[in-house]
């Protein structure tokens, strides 16, 4: 099946692309009107320098409000990372445990259900669930965990389980990829995460994990999600072995999902997180510390354009930016802040310290700094409450932030005025 793109023809828009140089123009002027950014145009654009780099980012902003208004959404979810005891060997990652560690962790489904329970109570729409893949794991206990929480909460949307899980789960049951993922989907299975893509090419994975799953089972997994009627998220993980040759083609190789299926509901971009990776640690000299700053806002920007019309949902990780740099991401294409997440364990393990939980009204009100209208939304981005006049319930965050507040940025600058409702459509 080939989805068609919801691109319009618009007249090119001067005052996004002004000052920009000859070639970098051109392709702006393309997006602008409608055209489709090539691979090679992306590389170019991921390369801006100087004045090219604030024509990037206003032709970004500008296809970011041609798409979303001025509406910045957000989920109320949580996080429930059910083991982190895993074996599989990526070097980037500082998640995993192995059985005999004193931080090893394993949830039965009752306490996955409590947790979920709890979620709910504190009107989350959603729990995200992924764990690590656990030598002695059933692939049954993928299905096992979407019952116990149907069962128990019947309206929690269930965002749940990477491609390399599938792979798992699909391996561990002797199941092909597509009855295991319908399976899945009869137990209520309602979407996944399009995460353990990091960066779609060979040469790089190699050096990210000998063991991990390609990029060719990556897509054959996610494609059959999307054929069996599970969307999912798309992702990126950059800042690390790799260089803007493969952003282009990894984000024009979602674009091309896309078109044939239709089943990605946003792209979220994911900065490495250097801290504890041991494939930083072991190789100081050789893997970079992360994305630089610039890297990240053209990461978000060039995202927007060459997706523009296919993926029109980017979403900013404010676990692996922080709050301050995630809001001034609005203004580099993005429209969409994630979720609550109430517990956040995989960016954390990694050396990340920007916190755990951003409650819906702190969200709100990073929003409302920024100038948009906050919008809270269900995980397939469906509309449920648009905060104009009212705030959130106030709650206090589940796990006690002794004393840090991730929204202390905003002390140092005034509100700017939000956008009406109206402007924001």
């Amino acid at each position: 099946m080939t989805f068609q793109s919801t691109t319009r023809q618009f007249a090119c828009d001067p005052a996004a692309v002004g000052g920009a140089s000859d070639p970098i123009r051109a392709i702006l002027e393309k997006a602008l009107s409608g055209g489709e950014v090539s691979t090679e145009e992306g590389v170019a654009l991921f390369r801006a320098e100087g004045a090219d780099i604030d024509a990037v980012y206003r032709t970004a902003d500008t296809l970011r409000r041609r798409a979303n208004g001025d509406r910045v959404s957000f989920v109320v979810n949580r996080n429930i990372n059910f083991t982190n005891i895993c074996y599989m060997g990526c070097r980037f990652c500082g998640f995993a445990k192995r059985t005999e560690d004193k931080s090893a962790e394993w949830l039965e489904p009752a306490q996955i259900v409590e947790r979920a329970q709890q979620a709910w109570d504190r009107g989350a729409t959603e729990v995200c669930i992924q764990g690590g893949l656990h030598p002695k794991m059933e692939g049954t206990y993928y299905r096992q965990i979407i019952r116990a929480i149907k069962t128990a909460l019947p309206g929690m949307h269930i965002h749940a389980f990477s491609p390399f899980e599938i792979w798992y789960g699909a391996s561990k049951t002797k199941m092909s990829y597509r009855d295991f993922l319908t399976d899945l989907k009869e137990a209520g299975l309602d979407s996944m995460p399009g995460t353990a893509a990091e960066i779609l090419d060979t040469e790089v994975r190699m050096q990210l994990t000998t063991n991990k799953l390609s990029a060719e089972r990556w897509v054959e997994i996610i494609r059959t999600a999307h054929e069996v009627g599970i969307p999912t998220t798309a992702t990126i993980m950059y800042g690390h072995v790799d260089a803007p040759e493969h952003w282009a083609a990894h984000i024009a190789l979602l674009r091309d999902i896309q078109k044939d299926t239709g089943g990605f509901t946003e792209l979220v971009p994911l900065s490495f997180v250097h801290t504890d990776s041991p494939l930083y640690a072991q190789n100081p000299d050789k893997v970079r510390p992360g994305p630089t700053a610039r890297e990240v806002d053209l990461m978000h920007a060039v995202s927007r354009i060459m997706l523009h019309g296919w993926i029109d949902n980017i979403q900013v990780s404010w676990t692996k930016l922080g709050a301050a740099r995630a809001q001034e991401m609005l203004s580099r294409g993005v429209n969409d802040l994630g979720g609550t997440l109430m517990n956040e364990s995989i960016s954390r393990a990694a050396g990340s310290d920007h916190g755990q939980e951003i409650t819906a009204k702190e969200l709100v009100r990073m929003i409302r700094a920024a100038g948009r209208v906050p919008v809270r939304r269900n995980t397939v981005y469906e509309t449920r409450e648009v905060f104009e006049h009212h705030d959130p319930e106030e709650l206090a965050p589940l796990v006690d932030r002794n004393g840090r507040d991730p929204l202390a940025f905003l002390e140092m600058f005034p509100e700017r005025p939000a956008a009406s409702v109206e402007a924001a459509q």
